[in-house]
């Protein structure tokens, strides 16, 4: 029998599809040829049927789809630690605010790097980014070889990144000309916030998305501060008001939707909107607990995000997993609330399909992009292991990640980085740091 020649092989002891337990496949190996999944099957199967350029076996290995973070602004990595246990309007306005004018392209840059290696190194393998210089955050995804969803933040104020709001414009019709046809890059809209752009920005913004079908992402109802001040100047709610706009639809990913009434579940169900979930980020700004169990029984679509490093204060996907399985369970007092595979799902398949991605990714099949990563599970804290699932989501560290592959491209092997220079990084951002430290002195 002639062998079919591909790029890539990785086998493992195991290998999970999706996010059930039933379709876990054992000795198992995939095969891949470009950026594609061509082949998923025994690894005694796969090898006797392909040759591959590169093959990497991992004795104990699960390989498993990648990790979709939703909801980030990777630059903010500068920040870990900087301004910790304040509520959110002080956080921002007295401390990030400030701060974010002093930023130059390559802080941002740099900073970027910082977290694009995180998220590679705990799992991650696709992220969506609001932020400011998103030029530079994308330079800096180009150069990791990640796939991302990234947009320029607009609100009313001029902006550290291009000044006076029409410059926003222009700013981000360069990155959708610039980002047309890319493989790996897709631009978004990104109005902040309903308490820092007026009813008119948010609707041109809502036109700017639909003239370049892109994603219409902002934060919503993410704390009291915001309804209180949206009912006082709009005499609604931020969902109404954006519903009022005719900006809420199939499109419109809203992170946190941590305020949001049971109409308002309905609602968003209606409209299709999908949520980026953000609870690691929301317990530490006090913002609450988003109702995300009454969200899914409605049927709306819940992704999992991160936030910012500023404000979590990592990147790590599987302690954000375990975090939202658990506190839902304690918020509702139910232990069945937030299984593992649903909570699973969310940070995979369920962050694809916030993207408009799934077809994409989000799951490992034939066709679809290899977006995926492989983990060590011979480690004591996974032993023994009875359900995959239960373990990724209550016991797996960002750490047990071994393997990652983007589009086919080798990322991370044996957890050392492949496209990015750590070291280097880690050296830039402790000088970037100390000038930080600097600004409060001034």
């Amino acid at each position: 029998m002639t062998s079919e020649q591909c790029d890539l092989i990785l086998s493992g002891k195991y290998l999970l599809p999706d996010n059930k337990q039933e379709n876990v496949l054992l000795d198992a190996a995939v095969a891949v040829t470009g950026d594609t999944i061509m082949a998923i099957g025994s690894k005694d199967d796969i090898l006797a049927r392909h040759t591959a350029r590169t093959r990497i076996h991992t004795d104990h290995g699960l390989i498993m789809p990648g990790l979709i973070n939703t909801h980030t602004h990777a630059p903010m990595a500068a920040f870990r630690g900087l301004a910790d246990d304040l509520p959110l309007m002080t956080w921002l306005e007295k401390h990030i605010f400030p701060v974010e004018t002093r930023w130059t392209p390559e802080m941002i840059y740099q900073s970027s790097l910082l977290s694009l290696a995180e998220m590679i190194k705990s799992g991650t393998t696709s992220f969506c980014d609001m932020y400011l210089f998103s030029k530079e955050v994308a330079r800096a995804t180009e150069k990791s070889g990640m796939r991302a969803w990234i947009g320029e933040v607009l609100y009313d104020f001029p902006s550290p990144c291009y000044g006076e709001l029409e410059n926003g414009f222009a700013y981000m019709e360069e990155l959708f000309q610039h980002y047309a046809d890319h493989p790996l890059i897709s631009i978004t809209t990104d109005p902040h916030a309903v308490y820092t752009c007026s009813p008119e920005l948010l609707s041109r913004l809502g036109q700017t998305a639909a003239d370049h079908n892109s994603l219409y992402i902002i934060h919503l109802a993410e704390n009291q501060a915001e309804i209180d001040t949206c009912r006082e100047r709009f005499s609604c709610s931020p969902v109404e008001h954006l519903d009022k706009l005719g900006l809420l639809g199939e499109k419109t990913l809203a992170a946190h939707c941590v305020m949001v009434t049971d109409a308002e579940i309905e609602l968003l169900a209606e409209r299709k909107v999908k949520v980026s979930h953000c609870q690691e980020s929301n317990m530490k700004l006090a913002s609450g607990t988003a109702p995300v169990v009454k969200m899914l029984n409605a049927g709306v679509l819940v992704s999992i995000g991160t936030d910012g490093a500023a404000s979590n204060n990592d990147v790590d996907m599987f302690g954000e997993m375990n975090t939202v399985a658990k506190v839902h369970k304690a918020a509702r007092m139910d232990p069945t609330a937030m299984t593992a595979e649903q909570t699973l799902s969310a940070a995979t398949l369920g962050g694809a399909e916030a993207l408009l991605a799934d077809k994409t990714c989000g799951t490992l099949a034939v066709g679809k992009k290899a977006d995926l990563i492989v983990l060590d599970m011979n480690q004591p804290h996974l032993t023994p292991l009875y359900n995959i699932p239960s373990h990724l989501v209550y016991a797996a560290r960002g750490a047990d990640v071994l393997h990652s592959v983007v589009n086919g491209q080798l990322l991370m092997e044996n957890r050392t980085l492949l496209t990015l220079d750590e070291a280097e990084i880690l050296d830039t951002m402790r000088s970037i740091a100390q000038t930080i430290s600097r600004y409060g002195k001034d």
